[in-house]
């Protein structure tokens, strides 16, 4: 037996196959096909398999064919298997393939080589020669990987019991859908504004690392304001599963059993240890809390004062700033809440030298940054400034 390697439709497989020069084709098992999503097409000419004596084979009859990409080591090639109900082998390489191929076998060692002219210059793009497995190994290995590959899909499998003779077991809505609809067991009303817990009669059983959410249906998001609340199934919990419905409208809205109310949604989860500790590694952000990263740009307009005292008594979050003129500065007379926090949150920072905020490379050029420089003017230089002087009327 050798080892090959077979490309399906969404993934490919190795498995041991039957070198057997007394097979007048090429087969491969039926369920094998299905398990491993490999493409089958309905054969021309539907024919039986007859053993030595003349008797029909339990093996046929022969109404499919699979045509594959195959490895072997470093051999590529397509090959075309007939789809049979296979007792003890996933794949038989028959005359067919020998007579295509033509291999060169040395039973001894269990050595093939594919050295014919059509594998050197169509399948071949590293060394020739693979060597065979023996039949009870290779069987095994077989048997382990059709029962590692069960057990695979059985741990990616939800479980799911009935808990009530009517209830429905979730369903997908195509087959690629993130979710499972869970449907209800009873008929419940949720009042407008309101929120109730509807029964679905099922108990559940979560694969292993995951957790269950239940996420609310788009249509009746959209079409009657349904939401989903508090929607975590930890997969120990093996009660009935309810479902907490929240009506966002201003209707009441009457849940139907057997109808579709939100969708199971198994996720991935890291199960994780608390540990305590007396430091934690400091970060940008660090104590600041809600908010923190909210961002907002200043703008200042003017409003009247009529303005000024209706947005003071009603609350408004802007900050709000009431004063006058006086020899060109501006005094505050008044300010509202929000204004008064920011002002006061302020008060006692000290301010910062200038040191602190030119970058060190322009230390040499400070005066350039004081507040009297860009306030007042530099004295008068004689010989060096120059001087118009302008007459009224002229």
């Amino acid at each position: 037996m050798v080892k090959i390697r077979l490309h399906g439709i969404n993934d490919s497989t190795t498995v041991n196959a039957m070198i057997d020069s007394g097979a007048t084709e090429d087969f491969i098992d039926q369920e094998f096909c299905h398990k491993y999503q490999i493409r089958t097409t309905k054969a021309k000419n539907p024919r039986e398999i007859y053993l030595a004596d003349g008797e029909p084979s339990s093996m046929g009859p022969v109404t499919h064919i699979a045509t594959v990409p195959m490895d072997i080591g470093a051999h590529r090639e397509i090959t075309t298997f007939q789809v049979a109900k296979l007792q003890n082998h996933e794949a038989i390489l028959g005359m067919p393939w020998l007579k295509n191929h033509n291999p060169r076998i040395d039973w001894g060692p269990g050595k093939i080589t594919f050295d014919s002219e059509k594998c050197t210059t169509m399948c071949l793009n590293e060394s020739p020669t693979v060597y065979a497995i023996p039949e009870a190994k290779a069987l095994e290995e077989n048997l382990v990987s059709r029962f590692s590959t069960i057990q695979a899909k059985k741990d990616k499998s939800i479980l799911v019991k009935k808990m009530h003779k009517n209830a429905k077991i979730p369903t997908k809505g195509t087959r690629r859908a993130a979710g499972h609809d869970l449907y209800a067991i009873e008929d419940k009303t949720i009042s407008a504004k309101g929120q109730q817990v509807v029964k679905t009669g099922i108990s559940l059983r979560l694969p292993n690392g995951t957790y269950g959410r239940s996420a609310p249906r788009s249509g009746l998001a959209v079409k009657h304001g349904i939401t989903v609340n508090a929607g975590v199934i930890d997969r120990d919990y093996t009660g009935e599963i309810g479902v907490i419905l929240v009506n966002l409208f201003s209707y009441d809205y009457h849940v139907q059993q057997g109808e579709r109310i939100a969708q199971l949604i198994p996720e991935k989860i890291l199960e994780t240890q608390i540990q305590e500790v007396t430091h934690l590694e400091d970060t940008k952000r660090g104590t600041k809390g809600f908010r923190s990263t909210d961002t907002r740009r200043i703008e200042i307009d003017e409003i009247s004062t009529k303005t000024f005292e209706r947005s003071k008594k009603q609350g408004d979050e802007d900050g709000l700033l009431w004063g006058r003129y006086n020899n060109g500065k501006l005094e505050i007379l008044a300010t509202n809440i929000s204004t008064e926090l920011a002002i006061q949150s302020k008060k006692g920072q000290r301010k910062k030298d200038l040191t602190e905020i030119v970058p060190e490379e322009y230390w040499d050029y400070q005066r350039v940054f004081e507040e009297e420089e860009a306030t007042e003017l530099p004295p008068h230089r004689p010989g060096v400034d120059l001087e118009i002087n302008i007459e009224k009327g002229r």
